[in-house]
């Protein structure tokens, strides 16, 4: 568990008595519900089930669920109204849709939208929108780094859909209507994973994930407790309204490393896992993210094709911004955290 406060260093204020989160049941949100709940406060989450609001509520002290959707204007008068001052964590999102592309920009863009809307009408404190590395594309070679200043080269739709929201937070910040930060999370992998990350660490358990190319093309990834004490300085932090920052691991892996770390710490967790990796060229990951763009122009949306497009791209960021103004450093590397992944996986039952 990461420390929710930071009393001790200068240049932060006090956390409000009420914290909202969207997308409270979500593989980020509930690290940061929890990391929230050691703080005393009261947590005011959005969730899509009364299944979910029941997990949550274990897994916190001070939460008080709504059940329902990100797009409906009631469910977020329920979640916000009488919440005057407090901070607002917008985590809610669509990475990977059933099969429309619509939903990217119904959720991403039409949620948002209505979210900061009723932040402004309520009253309510700092927003920390939770956007993405989708909305710069890849990088233009292997040792290039995103930093704050880089150009809106949106990869698809979740990409422009979550450029366009960036777009929304920043205009609404700088009008003055709101108060607000964006943070830009890379890959992310932690505790509360959803299937489809289970599923990447089975097919390299069984050797049959496959490596595009040589595998030297660089991923940032961040685990989720090195997220969510980005997001909770970006929270606290005084004089950063409006501006943005990248939030990963300290440094972005080579491909090959990544699938490496993952078969080394199956192991250490006592589990057998295939010597080899599954070598393909890396014109396979171009097909595949050529057959995405081609479903994605259709309106239709398929998480394999998409994921699999994406493997031989260098997708890189720089986190000098916020260790320089928001204190943050990652605690946890690579190896450490995906061990404390396939233990979770583990000791739940997940079908490693």
């Amino acid at each position: 568990m990461i420390d929710a406060e930071f009393p001790s260093e200068p240049g932060f204020r006090d956390a409000p008595p009420v914290a909202v989160v969207t997308g409270a049941s979500g593989w980020l949100g509930r690290s940061l519900v929890r990391a929230l709940g050691t703080r005393g406060g009261r947590i005011r989450a959005l969730v899509r089930t009364s299944q979910e609001a029941s997990e949550l509520a274990l897994a916190a002290n001070g939460v008080e669920a709504t059940v329902g959707d990100v797009r409906d204007p009631a469910a977020l008068d329920r979640l916000l109204d009488g919440a005057t001052g407090a901070s607002v964590f917008h985590a809610a999102g669509v990475i990977h849709p059933a099969s429309a592309t619509r939903e990217f920009f119904d959720v991403n863009v039409g949620g948002t939208a209505l979210v900061l809307d009723r932040v402004r009408r309520y009253g309510l404190g700092r927003v920390v929108y939770v956007s993405s590395n989708s909305p710069f594309g890849f990088n233009r070679s292997a040792w290039d780094l995103f930093d704050e200043d880089s150009p809106y080269r949106p990869h698809l739709g979740y990409g422009r859909s979550k450029m366009e929201a960036e777009i929304l937070v920043r205009r609404m910040a700088e009008a003055g209507s709101i108060d607000a930060v964006i943070v830009r999370p890379p890959w992310f992998y932690g505790l509360y994973q959803p299937g489809r990350q289970t599923r990447f660490f089975a097919m390299i358990r069984r050797g049959l994930f496959p490596l595009f190319g040589d595998g030297s093309n660089r991923r940032s990834l961040v685990y989720t407790d090195n997220l969510v004490q980005g997001l909770l300085r970006a929270e606290l932090r005084e004089g950063v309204e409006g501006r943005t920052y990248w939030i990963a691991d300290e440094q972005p892996y080579p491909m090959r490393t990544i699938i490496d770390t993952v078969r080394d710490a199956l192991r250490s967790e006592g589990l057998h896992a295939a010597p080899r990796t599954l070598r393909l060229p890396g014109i396979g990951s171009d097909i595949a993210r050529w057959a995405d763009a081609v479903l994605q122009a259709r309106g239709r949306y398929s998480q394999q094709l998409h994921v699999l497009g994406e493997m031989n791209q260098t997708i890189a960021c720089s986190i000098d911004k916020a260790r320089r103004e928001l204190g943050y450093e990652p605690k946890i590397d690579l190896a450490e955290g995906m061990r404390r992944s396939i233990r979770w996986c583990i000791e739940r039952g997940e079908p490693l």
